[in-house]
């Protein structure tokens, strides 16, 4: 589902014009995005919870030049779904 498609199904189920849904949608990606930068966590229960973790420095290899390089360290963001979502695809 695409962004374009995800909004059309907000306005639809909450009665809501596209504009407003996609303006619903920002906030919502914004919030979980503030979130994760200020407390690492945003948790939506029963739908899972997002957390941003810290990936370590690791060595790699170029794989043009099979030339070993050094990848640093940096913050990944991470989803775990909750029980509801996990009952709801099966």
């Amino acid at each position: 589902m695409s962004k374009n498609e995800l909004v059309e199904f907000i306005a639809d189920k909450a009665g809501l014009t596209k504009a407003d849904a996609t303006r619903a949608l920002d906030a919502t990606l914004e919030g979980i995005t503030e979130g994760l930068k200020k407390d690492g966590k945003v948790a939506l229960v029963g739908f899972g919870t997002f957390s941003a973790k810290k990936r370590a420095a690791r060595e790699g290899i170029n794989p043009l030049t099979k030339e070993p390089l050094k990848i640093p360290a940096k913050m990944v963001a991470s989803f775990k779904a909750g029980s509801k979502l996990k009952d709801a695809i099966n």
